[in-house]
């Protein structure tokens, strides 16, 4: 039985940190990691060529394991996920008219890119809008979606669950959609890896993106992405030495390399060895691969399904368990709870969340318990 986690992080006793999605704790492990690190650096002399190379490697191995991708070599190191949306975009060529797809309030890091893209080739940019009622919203946001999804379709830019609220996205259903006209299919998974499992067999994305400082409990600035073997060939967004074959013989660096690193190994961003960042990330994927994903979630769903309940019986909308994942979720507000007054509340009273939009973002993880959410829902109960 998965247990509580909170004595390997270093949050404080009276706090209910139920901000995930906004930015991780470190774990105490990947702290201790990240000082070794950093006092590395202090005697370089101690650093070895193998170490340019080993550390990515054993990340890129570890990220590969986690979602379950067949090669580590079709992982890339990157520091946003803007940076490998960008990358997608780099490779991608539209004919006028042709369409790329994302939904409603998606962060602003996953559109960008696509709109500039849209705007060079004379494309559009079909943004699927949320229901504005809430009966049945997350199925009918899915239905939406599939329905948008034609012979235009070149790109499906969207994460597995919604940055906001948790609405979970049927990706099985919108991949084989995609295939039918061949569109591809990019997924933002900053929001879910970690605390939702995913598989790179099952749902055959594309590429999938994310960032690291969130469940996957890493250090900000980090990210990774999974580019499927049709990017083998395409260009990277910058041009650095590490990504070119041959780069392990430092001696042969000014040789000058036409060919890059085997397949996605060309679109890592420059310096991808980070002798400090990379070891924190690594260390905490490692002990995501050993609680396991699918334990998380489900370790959420129980300590969140009597608030929940409690939540829903007062008049707040939580979209229904089918549609929204258990590590993240939003709560929209009955008439009679100010926003302005619930959030001056829960500071008080040492309770973390975020506000997106119209919804209260709720997010735990390993680190909560049932007091935690408890707690939550009597400052609720309290208008």
């Amino acid at each position: 039985m998965f247990v509580n986690q909170k004595d390997k992080f270093i949050l404080e006793t009276h706090v209910a940190y139920l901000n995930g999605a906004y930015m991780s704790p470190l774990l105490k492990s990947v702290i201790e990691v990240g000082q070794e690190a950093v006092l590395g650096k202090g005697q370089p002399y101690k650093m070895d060529v193998d170490d340019f190379f080993k550390i990515p490697t054993t990340l890129k191995k570890n990220f590969a394991r986690l979602v379950d991708i067949p090669d580590y070599q079709n992982v890339a190191i990157i520091p946003a996920v803007s940076y490998g949306i960008a990358t997608v975009a780099n490779n991608i060529q539209l004919e006028r008219g042709d369409e790329i797809l994302i939904v409603e309030g998606q962060f602003p890091s996953q559109v960008y890119s696509w709109l500039r893209l849209a705007q060079k080739y004379g494309g559009k940019l079909v943004i699927v809008d949320a229901p504005k009622a809430f009966l049945q919203r997350g199925q009918k946001w899915n239905e939406a979606i599939l329905a948008a999804i034609s012979s235009k379709t070149v790109v499906v830019s969207l994460p597995h669950v919604h940055w906001a609220d948790g609405t979970l996205f049927d990706l099985k259903a919108i991949r084989a959609k995609t295939k039918l006209h061949g569109a591809k299919l990019i997924i933002d998974g900053t929001q879910s890896l970690g605390a939702l499992p995913f598989s790179v067999r099952e749902y055959e994305p594309d590429a999938l993106i994310t960032a690291g400082y969130k469940w996957l409990l890493g250090p900000y600035a980090t990210g990774l992405a999974y580019y499927h073997d049709s990017f083998n060939d395409g260009l990277p967004i910058e041009e650095n030495w590490i990504n070119r074959k041959g780069s392990e013989d430092f001696g042969q660096l000014v040789n000058y390399q036409p060919d890059y690193q085997p397949k996605s190994g060309r679109f890592s961003v420059g310096e991808s060895s980070n002798f400090t960042l990379n070891p924190m990330l690594n260390k905490a994927i490692e002990q995501l691969i050993h609680w396991q994903p699918s334990k998380i979630q489900n370790y959420c769903l129980q300590i969140t399904k009597d608030a929940i309940q409690e939540l829903q019986a007062i008049g707040c909308f939580i979209e229904e368990e089918a549609f929204r994942s258990s590590h993240l979720f939003g709560i929209y507000l009955p008439k009679h709870i100010p926003m302005n007054a619930l959030k001056e509340k829960l500071q008080s009273r040492g309770i973390f969340v975020s506000y997106r939009g119209d919804a209260v973002r709720v997010s735990p993880n390993v680190y909560n318990s049932w007091d935690d959410l408890e707690r939550l829902v009597q400052v609720f109960k309290s208008f």
